[in-house]
Parts: structure tokens; sequence; C-alpha cells
């Protein structure tokens, strides 16, 4: 088990042994993100399903009201007018199969990768670097789509994707720990709306079993769900 500096130490100490209400976790994270840096702000939740069973798979995106506090790298494979379209929208790289070759060898220096319906079958090359790091465009996630331009713009004004791991939790930024209280408690009920919206068919039972908020370097405080 991975130890932890005197700081977290101090902190886990101090925060709440019950779940509390989440205007009350907002608080206690914010009070103790004293980073050198601003601390991330994370909402994570333990899922009523069958982990064993693919149709019971959650996966999603949401957007988040008062954005992440994050500088969003986008990368588009497209060409054409697609292609301008997306450069014109801020996208930091724009390009086909010199783009492709350029992850091939290794680069994944962005945080999404958007891509137009065309351009699936070449990018599909790369899924086995793609793939793992959660950067493949998906159709579910608005990431395989001829309106560029719109995906970039999402992607950068507060876009975030979603998917459980193999536990069966999902964990999503946001914002950051200098959020006003109000925007962070919007933007997790934004993501638990979100969320529960992906409820798999299948689920038997309560489905937000858990959830916790956290900051980078700090400790986990539990919330309670109101359902």
């Amino acid at each position: 088990m991975a130890k932890h500096g005197k700081r977290y130490t101090d902190i886990l100490k101090k925060a709440p042994k019950d779940a509390v209400s989440l205007e009350d976790a907002i608080a206690f994270v914010k009070a103790n993100a004293n980073a050198k840096f601003d601390e991330t702000v994370e909402v994570s939740f333990r899922l009523g399903v069958d982990i064993r069973k693919t149709d019971q798979t959650v996966r999603g995106t949401v957007n988040l009201p008062n954005g992440t506090g994050k500088a969003v790298r986008v990368v588009v494979f497209a060409a054409g007018q697609h292609a301008d379209e997306a450069k014109a929208a801020g996208a930091e790289e724009v390009g086909y199969e010199d783009l492709i070759e350029k992850i091939k060898n290794g680069w994944t220096d962005f945080d999404v990768a958007i891509s137009t319906t065309d351009a699936m079958k070449e990018v599909r090359k790369i899924a086995r670097v793609l793939g793992p790091r959660g950067l493949m465009p998906n159709p579910k996630t608005g990431t395989v789509t001829d309106d560029t331009a719109a995906a970039v713009k999402a992607a950068k004004g507060g876009k975030v994707d979603f998917r459980m791991d193999r536990g069966g939790n999902v964990g999503i930024l946001c914002g950051k720990a200098s959020f006003e209280a109000e925007k962070l408690i919007g933007n997790i009920k934004s993501i638990m709306e979100a969320v529960k919206a992906e409820r798999p068919p299948a689920a038997k039972g309560t489905f937000l079993r858990a959830m916790t908020v956290c900051s980078t370097m700090g400790a986990g405080v539990r919330v309670l769900i109101k359902e």
C-alpha cells in the first residue's frame, strides 16, 4: 500500500467519518485544498451493476454548466472543409493520415480526439494506442461527427466523457478547488443526472450506491445521496 505524506494524513484525520451533505463535502474539500497548485476536484460513484455482464457497462458524456477549469487539448482527424472548420474552432492539431502516423509513433499529448465519419476507417488502425488511454473517438460520446466545429467547442467548453471501470466505479472531474462552491455543486448535480441517465436496463436495486468527493491531494469525503 502506498504511503501518504503528513499533509494528506492530517486532512484525513479531519475528514468526516460519516457521509455528509454535498454542500458540506464541497466546503471541506475546498477548505483543505491547499496545495501549491489549483487542485482538481473529482466526484466518484460506486454503481449498482453486475460487472460480469457486458450489457451493464456504463458510459456517457456530460456537459458541465460551469466548465472544467482545465485547458483541454483537442485533436481532430479530418480533411478538407471539416479540417478547416476544426482549426477555426480552436483544435490544437488537425490532420488525417499524417496525424494518424504521428500517433502511431507514440504521440498522445492531447485530451480529446475527434474524427469525421469518413476518417474513422483509418483511425481504427490506431485503436490499440487510443483505446487504453480513453481517447478513441466514439459516436456515443459525440466524438465521431462531421460537425467538427461543434464537437471541438463542446470539448473545450465543459463536455466530459465518463466510463465505468472494471470495479463498477465511475470517477469524473467536476472543476477546480478555486471554483465557487455553487459552481462545483451545479456541476456535480449535472454529473449525477448524466450518470443516472446511463443506468443499464438490466441493473437491479439501487444504482448510485456510494458517492465520494475529493481534490487532487486531499482525502475523499462520502456524500449522502438523495435519489
